[in-house]
């Protein structure tokens, strides 16, 4: 009996080789594509100015920690403007007065501004913006914010001189649709100011007795800022009527200026 021995046929061979290059072909292109497309994400992912799920959470959170919301520190109806009648001991600056119910709130910047308008301008004419709140940063006595009035007539009855103390005293067009139907101009000033907190004024009595009452009352407040952190864990409780005055804060009398200001106060 003899064996078979007789080579493969080299047209197998060939078919086997062929079969395995084709397949190793296949896995490259197939690797190359996923590749491309790999790269093709990466790339819009750059592209896109719309952050990741994941940035926005990230981002989301640092936003609420590093905001801050308004603690409310006191509150006082006002009564007068007005000046101290004599000198304040280390607040030389003092140059106007708010005088409240309960405290004396003294400027010691912004209140010559505030004084040139409020004695400068027709009284009748003057809308003072009521919300006066000021920032209390430390609660150590002393204050600072803005105070914002406008001043409206007919344009008829406007005056080159008029105008002339607008330019001098920083004062912004800010006529509005209602003054333009009755043809009037309007003009707004916006006075920065910072101040320090004094007792109630010695001649409060005095003041109140020679005015008449105003037809609602009209509030001066004062705030501080509190983490929202601690908002959110319950520790940001409204702190009203502990504010704190200047520790070597007197008593003092006022000489007030025109109230009459205070009956054209704007809501």
């Amino acid at each position: 009996m003899s064996l078979n021995t007789r080579p493969p046929h080299k047209h197998s061979k060939g078919k086997q080789t062929q079969q395995a290059n084709s397949v190793k072909t296949a896995v490259t292109t197939a690797a190359l594509a996923a590749l491309l497309a790999s790269s093709g994400c990466a790339t819009n992912s750059l592209l896109s100015d719309k952050p990741t799920p994941t940035n926005t959470r990230t981002a989301s959170s640092q936003n609420v920690q590093t905001q801050n919301s308004r603690a409310l520190v006191s509150e006082d109806q006002i009564i007068a403007f007005g000046r101290p009648a004599q000198s304040l001991p280390q607040t030389p600056n003092a140059s106007m007065v708010i005088v409240g119910e309960k405290n004396s709130y003294v400027l010691t910047q912004g209140g010559s501004e505030m004084i040139s308008l409020l004695t400068g301008l027709s009284p009748k004419n003057i809308q003072v913006e009521n919300d006066m709140s000021f920032y209390v940063p430390n609660n150590d006595g002393r204050f600072q914010g803005e105070m914002k009035l406008s001043y409206a007539k007919l344009q008829d009855e406007f005056q080159r001189s008029d105008y002339q103390f607008f330019l001098q005293n920083n004062g912004k067009a800010c006529t509005t649709v209602s003054d333009q139907r009755i043809n009037a101009e309007r003009f707004c000033f916006s006075v920065p100011v910072k101040g320090a907190i004094y007792p109630q004024v010695s001649n409060l009595s005095l003041i109140q007795s020679q005015y008449r009452p105003l037809s609602k009352p009209y509030i001066v407040s004062f705030y501080t800022q509190t983490p929202q952190s601690q908002v959110a864990a319950g520790n940001g409780a409204n702190t009203a009527q502990k504010l704190v005055l200047l520790p070597f804060a007197l008593a003092f009398d006022v000489v007030t200026l025109p109230l009459q200001i205070l009956d054209s106060i704007d809501d």
